[in-house]
């Protein structure tokens, strides 16, 4: 049976290994790579370097940043009252994206999941219960998601936070723009039911 060359065959089991890519694409990949100019694998593989040398948490907030502490907990101009926390450092970028939460951030490096071995203490929790103990935050927004490892989440820190007296909220889950209500699932219309507002 005939098999790659041995290199070949280890750059397709890298890619392999990455979320989401399976055995054809992979394969895809690691021919993309070979057929590259020197000059641009080279540049690629710096970048995969330079990005584990740089990067890691902030110290405030624990999400993904090559400076200590991160541009957003540095920024003057937000809102240090108001904590929006998220499950990992993409949803940062995906609420940034919507230019309507000026306050700072926290990243839990996961959810609550017993399947898979995650629970409480693998989460940055305390670093979180940490920042809420200094009477500057009034209002902690949970934005994790919609799924019951997120929810499950949520209402452990909503638990947590009761205590403190610190106002926790949860962001509204409801349909998409664009979407018909024939194909919501009941729990995202009930969801979109209880999370309705008066109209202006």
């Amino acid at each position: 049976m005939y098999r790659y060359a041995n290199s070949l065959t280890k750059l397709i089991e890298h890619f392999s290994r990455l979320p989401g890519i399976g055995p054809k694409t992979a394969q895809r990949l690691a021919f993309f790579i070979l057929n590259m100019p020197d000059a641009q694998v080279e540049e690629f593989a710096k970048a995969l370097i330079e990005v584990k040398r740089t990067i890691s948490t902030c110290p405030n907030c624990c999400n993904l940043t090559d400076i200590k502490p991160c541009s957003i907990c540095i920024d003057e101009k937000r809102d240090r009252s108001v904590i929006c926390v998220v499950e990992e450092a993409q949803d940062v970028i995906a609420i940034e994206k919507t230019r309507e939460f000026k306050g700072l951030y926290h990243v839990l490096q996961g959810c609550i999941s017993p399947m898979e071995g995650k629970g409480p203490e693998d989460l940055t929790i305390k670093e979180l219960l940490k920042r809420l103990g200094d009477g500057i935050v009034i209002e902690v927004i949970i934005a994790t998601n919609p799924d019951v490892e997120g929810e499950t989440t949520a209402l452990y820190l909503a638990k947590l936070f009761k205590p403190l007296g610190v106002k926790t909220t949860r962001i509204a889950h409801g349909l998409p723009v664009g979407g018909d209500l024939e194909y919501a699932d009941t729990a995202t219309l009930t969801r979109a039911m209880s999370g309705r507002r008066e109209m202006n």
